[in-house]
Order: structure tokens, then C-alpha cells, then sequence
């Protein structure tokens, strides 16, 4: 290690950065001897603590700088010797330190993203055993080579839109290990499997490694463009050749031509910014895991204790110490808990292959469309919203509730968790299947099922079942009547939706105001007592409108009372024309659906709430009748937006093209036609100088309709500044 120009730290500027590189890589590596690889492989073979297969240690020396150093660890046989040890519940794990070449590690699955609705799904994932023992890899299941591409490209992009190390990299170089291990990349069309190194705590350093290897200008889609191009680079000539071999001969090549780029541009005088870039992102520290052995108490199937073990130490980190979004924690956290019950052996369950096909449906492994299935019973609607019934009402089952919220603590490290905290676990696994069509109300509902959700005590309560139907109007006079079951599949389905289509939302008491308005509520109460409150055996109001919200719901598209003032009459982009109306209910009307002038009246988070606890609304607003003012107050225009003349992009370039890569392609195309805008502004400006006439925007009218549609235009850029829509008004106060 050297520091530039005779020891004195250098300055370079990155963007719009001044930046100080305290430290810098003097000389690249060149590649390891064949000697020193087979030292390895035979230190390997045999060894007691070690539980890889031959095929992935052939991985591990494609990436090691030194794997004669390896050899080393693996040689002192005496206990662990130099094999780094970590206990975690229910397994041992054992790894080797090694400096990594960069280009051999690949991205394992982001829990960062875990929440988020992406368009590349994860690979699915497979542990390995081996005479009844754990082993210490794990397979990954791409449909195709396109797919495992298409997710590579979505991890390294998505990460970096989250966040970004590169200014510390520039600095200092990545100086905190990785955590990676072997994987075999499997193909359900039959391609040749492939043995990587994934990458398993790290993945932000790793791409934020590819950001300054990409340069100051890059995007995050630049860098994993980059990123794609190198790892799954193939050279030109690969007659009788693995698919493997050809991709490793690719990023050895490419590793190569950095290392002759660094060469010249160190003959150069001065320090060049390339690099600085290349020889802070050559290698990496990695702990690269090699051994596990499973305790003899733990309580999971073999095949999934390894898995389990880094998720352990990766949720010991993340959750503890250097957090990952609270909705990321809630989903690693509650799916670990729930694997961990489903495969326990220490309690009583009548039938445990169904848990594991409850695990499977909660995670998203198996579709809404085998919610029948999976309980049994044909009559259940194999719909999202029925999905998330039978779920939820499996999660809160007394002799579930509480061993699950146990192991929730045991991961999180907490001695107590209350019903909210649990409820808030639960928002990520039940949005799964409108997650992407909703993504505006995310993180309103996710504030709203950490603040109870539909936990009310009714729900909660053991001795009720949920009751299929295809009308939830058909259970209002059951419950009524006083029918329990009928009550609280009511308190589910309709609490589900209002959550889900920001008609309830988290301390909602945050918008308390005397006379109804919209984002206003009469009173300041949780979601969960709005909802028991709605669900009460003698509130007909509360009940109609949790039936007519569950009918009502769908889970492609937000109705349109789920629109905000703040979008200032421009169309919620997940609004379409189709979309539903929550309806306010009138108990008078044969339907139970308000009505003025003929026109259904939507509902309101007013509405909601009132009728969760009229007396004390009444009470609270000095009202006589319940409220009639809704959301028709609010401009909601629907005028649709001015055609573009120009032709989409062929169907045939966006075959092999994931929606992300998609996105991205758009986004250039927006960049396109603003600097198009503008270099016809500053055309007719110049024309403009010649004639006195016609005037360059055109007739008053023409003017005013420029205007409004280049304020749609800011006004949508305005929204997404941040990557996302910006919160509701009511969540920022």
C-alpha cells in the first residue's frame, strides 16, 4: 500500500466532490500460479471442518488473489486452527479470510429489497445436504441465463438507488469484509449449472465497488450494465468449452486488461483518476465461508440450516446495529420465525407439510392461486385478498401467535414485542401480490399495520374461522346476528383493503379536526381500535363499510378515492380508468351505497373513522348526523394526459429487457425529448429575433395549454425526486 505523490495524500474531484485518498493500492496482483491452486484444493480435500463439495472449491480458487494463504488457514489442523469461527442459533459456521478478485463475486439475493415489489423475482433457493449433514452452499434457481442476468443487473441498480459507498471506496478502498460463500446457479431450461461465489452481507459495498469502477458520471443502471457485461462476459472463441469455463476465461480477461490499464496509466506522470478507480476496486476482504455443522438442538431440516445460519448473522448486523429499512427487517425477520416454527420439532402440529406450504404462500414461493390448497378447503377464492385472510388468521392463531412472536424476538434480540410490533411484521408478507400496482400507498399501509393493522382484539381472540365467499355483502346479516365468524372475516377483508388503499393510515388522530375534510378525522385513535370499532356486532354502519371495502378491492390498481390533494388534479399513475370507488354507506338505500344526485358518493377517511365510534365522533365534533361531506371536495381530474407522437419502443428490444431495464430505457427517452423541448424553445427564440409575428408559443389559448401540460410534467418530476411518490400530507404532519 502507498500513498500518492511521495506520500502525501492526493486530492481528486469525483462529480461535484472533493474527495482525499488516504490510501491506494500501488501494484495489481497478476494471477495466482496453478501451484498454489492445488495446494488449496488438496488442503481442501478431506478436511474435517470443511463442508464443501470439490466442484465449488474450484469456485473458491477462481476468486482467492492468494489461495496458497488459504491453504495456509486450512493446513493448522488443531481444533478451528485459523478458521474464523461464528455460533448462531442452531449451527457453526466456518470461514476462511481471503482478498477476493472483485470480478469473481456475484450478488446473492438483497434483503435491503425484500419488501419492495420488483419485476425480477428472486431465484429460488435450495440448500444441500450431504449424507443427512448441512453443507455449506446453497443453489439458486433461475428460470434461464436471462433471468439470472436480469436479477444480477436489478441487485446492483436497486442497491445503489438506495445507497452508495463510492466516495469511501475512492477514499480508503472496501475495508470491511464481505461476507460470501459457494453457490451453484441452477437452470430450470437445462442450461449448464454454474459454481460463483455469491455475496451475502456486503452487496452495497460490492455495488458500490462497480459505481467507481463505472466513473463520477455513471448511473446506478450504468454501473450494473457494467457489472452484467463483465461478469457473464464470454470470449469469442469457446468451441469445446463449458459455459462456466467460458464465463471465467471472460472475467479473468477483463481482470487482465484492468491490470495493463493500471500499468500504463502508473507510467504516466501525476496520479489519473481511472486509476485510483481501478486499483480501489481490484480486490476485496471477503470471509468466505467454507464449513457449518448443525446443533444437535437446532430445530431445522438440514437442508435449511446453512441458509438460516448467514441469514442469522446477517439479521445480527442489519437488524441490530446498522439497520435495513424497517419494513426489510419486519420481512426477514417474520419469514425466518415462521420457517423456523414450520420445521420446529418441539412443538405439537397437527399437520406440518401444511405449514410448510403456509411458509411457502407467505413468502411469495407459491401464488394466491393455491390459497385452496394449501388450506384444503375449494371454496376459499383463490384471490390476493383471500390470500391475506387465511394468512393472517393462520399468524394470530393463539398456539401461533405466541411461538412466532418468540422466535421473532429470539432474531430481533428483543425481550418483548407487543401486538403492534407484531401486526407490523406481518404488512410486508400480506402486500406481497399488490405491492408493485399500489406502490404510492406502501408506506402508508406499512405505518398503518405498525400502528395494530386489523389486530383488534375480536381477531386476535381464539375460536373463530374465516368464511369463504365471493360476496363479503352476504356476511353482514350473519354478523349482525352475532354470527363471530362472519364478524371477523369482515374485520379482515375490509381492514385489508382500507389499509392497503390509504383509507386508514398510521395514528390517523394526526388530522383531528371539527368538521370533516379530507385527510381529517374526528378523533385520534390506532388502526386497530378503528378497526375493532367498525367490526362491533351492533354497528351496521362499521359493518357495510368493511363488506362493501373488501368487495370492492382490487389488488391491480388504487381506487380513486385513494388520490391526495397534493397531486394537484394530475392522474395517480396507478389510478386507471377503471378503477373502483370506495363507497360511503347510506343504511336507508336498498344497496347501502350513498348517492347525490344519482353519482355514488366516495368514502372517506372521515367516514371511516366516525363510523368506528359515532357517539364519541358526535361527542368530539358537536355533530348531530353523521358526516356527508367525502372526497368529492377534492379535485380528482382524470383528463387524460396529452398523446405522445411519438411510437413506443419495438415489442422485439424488449424481449430479453426486465421491466427495470425497461425503466431505465423510458428514462433515457424522458432525457431525450426535455433536451428536445428545450433546443425548440431556443429555435424559436432565434426565430422569434427575425418576425415580430405570430407569437412563438402561439394564441392565448395555445400558451395556457403549453403551460398545463409542462406543469403535469414538473409536477409528476416533482413527486419522484426522492425515487418514489412523496408520503400523503397527513403522514408528514
Amino acid at each position: 500500500m502507498v500513498t500518492a505523490d511521495a506520500g502525501k495524500p492526493a486530492e481528486i474531484a469525483w462529480g461535484r466532490e472533493k474527495l482525499v485518498v488516504s490510501s491506494l493500492l500501488g501494484e495489481l496482483p497478476a494471477a495466482p500460479s496453478l501451484e498454489d491452486e492445488a495446494r488449496m484444493l488438496r488442503a481442501s480435500v478431506g478436511h474435517e471442518l470443511v463442508s464443501v463439495p470439490e466442484h465449488s472449491w474450484e469456485a473458491v480458487a477462481r476468486a482467492c488473489v492468494r489461495p496458497d494463504l488459504v491453504a495456509l488457514q486450512l493446513e493448522q489442523t488443531q481444533g478451528p486452527g485459523l478458521l474464523l469461527e461464528e455460533h448462531v442459533d442452531g449451527a457453526t459456521l466456518r470461514s476462511v479470510h481471503s482478498r477476493v478478485w472483485m470480478t469473481e463475486l456475484f450478488p446473492g439475493i438483497q434483503p435491503r429489497t425484500g419488501q419492495e415489489a420488483l419485476d425480477v423475482a428472486d431465484p429460488q433457493v435450495i440448500g444441500v445436504v450431504k449424507d443427512g449433514k448441512p453443507q455449506a452452499i446453497i443453489r439458486y434457481r433461475y428460470r434461464d441465463l436471462a433471468h439470472f442476468q436480469q436479477h444480477v443487473w436489478q441487485t446492483i441498480s436497486v442497491t445503489l438507488h438506495l445507497n452508495s459507498y463510492e466516495e469511501s471506496i475512492l477514499s480508503r478502498r472496501v475495508t470491511r469484509a464481505l461476507i460470501a460463500h459457494p453457490v451453484v446457479i441452477e437452470f430450470e431450461d437445462h442450461t449448464d449449472s454454474l459454481n460463483v461465489i455469491a455475496t451475502r452481507d456486503g452487496i452495497t459495498r460490492l455495488a458500490s465497488a462497480w459505481k467507481v469502477l463505472a466513473g463520477p458520471s455513471a448511473t446506478p443502471s450504468d454501473a450494473a450494465d457494467l457489472a452484467v457485461k463483465v461478469l457473464f462476459a464470454e470470449p469469442s472463441s469457446h468451441e469445446g468449452t463449458s459455459l462456466q469455463d467460458r464465463m471465467a476465461r471472460g472475467r479473468a480477461a477483463y481482470r487482465e486488461q484492468l491490470r495493463q490499464e493500471h500499468q500504463r496509466e502508473s507510467e504516466s506522470e501525476g496520479l489519473s483518476l481511472r486509476k485510483i478507480q481501478i486499483a480501489q476496486t481490484y480486490l476485496m476482504p471477503v470471509h468466505l465461508t467454507v464449513g457449518v455443522e448443525a446443533l444437535s438442538s437446532g430445530a431445522l431440516a438440514p437442508e435449511d440450516v446453512f441458509d438460516d445460519a448467514v441469514r442469522s448473522i446477517l439479521a445480527s448486523v442489519h437488524v441490530e446495529f446498522k439497520p435495513w429499512d424497517e419494513s426489510a427487517q419486519n420481512l426477514e425477520v417474520v419469514t425466518r420465525a415462521l420457517k423456523l416454527f414450520a420445521q420446529s420439532r418441539h412443538y405439537a402440529v397437527d399437520d406440518q407439510e401444511q405449514l410448510r406450504d403456509v411458509y411457502s404462500l407467505a413468502i411469495g414461493r407459491t401464488n394466491e392461486a393455491a390459497t385452496p390448497r394449501v388450506y384444503g378447503d375449494e371454496s376459499i377464492p383463490g384471490t390476493p385478498l383471500w390470500r391475506a385472510i387465511c394468512l393472517l388468521h393462520t399468524l394470530t392463531r393463539p398456539e401461533f401467535h405466541e411461538q412466532l412472536k418468540a422466535r421473532a424476538k429470539e432474531i430481533k434480540n428483543e425481550r418483548r414485542m407487543s401486538t403492534k410490533g407484531y401486526a407490523g411484521l406481518l404488512g410486508p408478507v400480506l402486500d406481497l401480490p399488490w405491492r408493485a400496482a399500489k406502490s404510492s400507498a406502501t408506506k402508508p399501509a406499512r405505518n398503518a399495520w405498525s400502528n395494530g393493522g386489523v389486530l383488534c382484539e375480536d381477531v386476535l381472540a381464539d375460536g373463530w374461522e374465516p368464511v369463504p365467499t365471493a360476496n363479503f355483502l352476504d356476511l353482514v346479516e350473519p354478523a349482525l346476528a352475532g354470527d363471530v365468524n362472519a364478524r371477523c372475516t369482515l374485520a379482515v377483508a375490509g381492514g385489508v383493503a382500507l389499509i392497503a388503499d390509504k383509507l386508514l393510515t398510521r395514528n390517523v388522530g394526526s388530522a383531528v379536526a371539527t368538521m370533516p375534510a379530507p385527510g381529517k378525522v374526528p378523533f385520534r385513535a390506532d388502526v386497530s381500535t378503528v378497526i375493532g370499532g367498525l367490526a362491533r356486532k351492533d354497528n351496521e354502519l362499521g359493518l357495510w363499510i368493511l363488506a362493501h371495502a373488501a368487495q370492492r378491492f382490487r389488488h391491480d390498481l388504487l381506487p380513486r378515492n385513494a388520490s391526495t390533494a397534493r397531486q394537484m388534479g394530475l392522474r395517480n399513475p396507478a389510478v386507471g380508468d377503471d378503477a373502483s370507488v370506495h363507497v360511503a354507506v347510506d343504511l336507508t338505500a336498498s344497496d347501502r351505497i350513498l348517492r347525490e344526485n344519482g353519482r355514488e358518493v366516495p368514502l372517506t377517511t372521515w367516514d371511516v373513522v366516525f363510523a368506528s365510534d359515532q357517539e364519541r365522533a358526535r361527542r368530539m365534533t358537536r355533530l348531530a348526523d353523521p358526516p356527508q361531506e367525502t372526497l368529492s371536495t377534492i379535485n380528482l381530474s382524470t383528463d387524460e394526459a396529452a398523446e405522445s407522437d411519438v411510437d413506443p419502443a419495438p415489442v422485439s428490444a424488449q424481449i430479453e429487457m426486465s421491466t427495470g431495464q425497461l425503466i431505465v430505457e423510458e428514462r433515457r427517452r424522458l432525457d431525450e425529448w426535455l433536451t428536445g423541448a428545450k433546443r425548440s424553445l431556443e429555435t424559436l427564440e432565434q426565430l422569434g429575433g427575425r418576425v415580430s409575428f405570430p407569437p412563438l408559443l402561439g394564441s392565448p389559448e395555445e400558451w395556457l395549454d403549453l403551460q398545463q401540460r409542462a406543469f403535469e410534467v414538473l409536477e409528476f418530476i416533482q413527486r419522484y425526486r426522492s425515487g418514489g411518490p412523496e408520503e400523503d400530507e397527513e403522514e408528514q404532519n
